[in-house]
């Protein structure tokens, strides 16, 4: 069985920097792409970034200078760090892969459990 294991949320002021990290662990093949997803309260889950195996990156407007997202694929983790944080950042952040436990088996997505990141004075 494959698990995605968050940490790093919190409270922040505005202004502040967090960093995010997310270890897949279990029967693994294959992970490509990892990412980080958040979702505000009465708001739809949206994409914050995301990596390749190769290190290629994307990363929505919202947070292009301020996010960084990495990745150690020896580890199967990803890590979001997050400076000059504003309070419309505040949400729960999911982390997301996209996983291949075998190598004749289809892709399959698979979530964290969710991180509480909230950025406020």
């Amino acid at each position: 069985q494959v698990q995605l294991v968050e940490s790093g949320g919190g409270l922040v002021q505005p202004g502040g920097s967090l960093r995010l990290s997310c270890a897949a662990s279990g029967r693994i093949f294959s992970i490509d792409p990892m990412g980080w997803y958040r979702q505000a309260p009465g708001k739809q889950r949206e994409l914050v970034s995301a990596i390749t195996s190769r290190g290629m990156t994307n990363y929505a407007d919202f947070v292009k200078g301020r996010f960084t997202i990495s990745r150690d694929n020896a580890k199967n983790t990803v890590y979001l760090q997050m400076s000059s944080l504003k309070p419309e950042d505040t949400a729960v952040y999911y982390c997301n892969a996209k996983i291949q436990r075998f190598s004749f088996e289809y892709v399959n997505d698979y979530w964290g459990q969710g991180t509480q990141v909230t950025v406020s004075s």
